[in-house]
């Protein structure tokens, strides 16, 4: 039996995201430049793609491009940036034939010129498309958008008493997705990196030591058994949780 015939579709999480770790060592590996490896990465994002839409998974949210990332040297962030828009261009197509509809989070107008405009030409050209959503996090950082979602309330009059929970999310750029449910980074590193931070406070955690150019559709599998063999308490007793799910109507009572 396959890895995919082995979930259990009626569990699957809604929304999966993706620190996508590891492609500077797999070119290093190759004896290659950083960016061979992220050219190579793009065929993992295609994997995770198909994966997520043969699972069920709604929401697949990339990490793609941190705000950490300016640091890195100029030739490989302009590397970056020229492979960001081919790769936007190219898979057009491939988008339309699986029903992807994509979307972008992030500090966008900070991003060169022809990022933004083939990226905002694509989100515009699939948003009729409804299987499954891919979520490209650009000039992304966690501080960056509580930091940015703070001032948006502020600057709207709101009294700190009427700050809550619902109120802080919908000023998020995430707003319009659910949290997700399970966070996955490859490469061996057990870390954060400072991505969704607010949304993944509950989102089980699973970390792989395969690089990102080498993730496939049995890795995202994989990462989907292991969420789905874990019990998920949210603050509540494994006790608590078992008579919720055999007296559902007390459970949600």
């Amino acid at each position: 039996m396959s890895l995919l015939e082995q979930i259990d579709k009626s569990r699957t999480p809604r929304h999966v995201a993706i620190i996508m770790d590891g492609n500077g060592r797999w070119a290093k590996n190759q004896g290659k430049e950083r960016i061979f490896g992220h050219s190579h990465g793009v065929e993992a994002v295609r994997a995770a793609l198909k994966a997520a839409t043969k699972s069920g998974v709604e929401y697949l949210t990339l990490y793609a491009f941190s705000t950490e990332n300016w640091n890195r040297p100029k030739e490989e962030v302009d590397a970056l940036m020229n492979l960001l828009v081919h790769t936007i261009v190219g898979e057009l197509d491939e988008l339309d034939e699986n029903g992807v509809r994509l979307h972008a989070i992030g500090d966008l107008n900070n991003l060169p010129t022809d990022c933004q405009r083939e990226l905002q030409r694509a989100i515009e050209h699939t948003s009729g498309h409804t299987r499954v959503n891919l979520i490209l996090a650009l000039n992304y950082s966690a501080r960056w958008e509580i930091t940015h979602a703070v001032k948006a309330i502020i600057s709207a009059g709101t009294r700190a008493e009427d700050v809550t929970d619902d109120l802080f999310a919908a000023h998020l750029s995430t707003a319009a997705f659910p949290d997700p449910e399970l966070l996955i980074r490859t490469s061996g590193e057990e870390r954060i990196s400072n991505f969704l931070l607010w949304q993944i406070a509950y989102a089980e955690l699973y970390f792989t030591k395969t690089l990102w150019p080498d993730f496939r559709e049995d890795d995202f599998y994989a990462a989907l058994l292991d969420f789905q063999s874990r019990e998920r308490r949210f603050g509540k007793t494994s006790e608590q949780i078992a008579f919720e799910i055999q007296n559902p109507i007390a459970g949600n009572a």
